[in-house]
């Protein structure tokens, strides 16, 4: 059964303010990525290594923001809201939930 999510409206616009504020960030994770699939094998490593801090950087942003949010709310709340939040990640933003639940 589809049930409306309590708090779609305010993740979506958490989500959309991140992307704005990240947007450099964003860039950054891609030139990784393009670095690190051109790479040699000699190199690949260390790339790849680059590319995931990266991708740990904006993880740890995303869960600071929920966290944060979930604080203001009470524990059945906070644990809708966070469950509902992880969901979003991994739908719009999947490089970064490969770890958000374990933030």
């Amino acid at each position: 059964m589809f049930r409306r999510q309590r708090f779609g409206d305010v993740i979506a616009r958490q989500l959309e303010l991140f992307r704005r504020e990240q947007a450099d960030l964003f860039l950054e994770i891609d030139a990784a990525e393009a670095k690190y699939d051109h790479a040699d094998r000699t190199e690949a490593e260390e790339l790849y290594g680059d590319y995931q801090d990266l991708v740990e950087a904006g993880t740890e942003i995303l869960a600071d923001l929920r966290d944060h949010y979930a604080s203001s709310l009470g524990e059945q709340a906070a644990e809708q809201y966070e469950a509902e939040f992880n969901d979003a990640v991994r739908r719009d933003l999947p490089r970064f939930s490969l770890e958000i639940e374990n933030r």
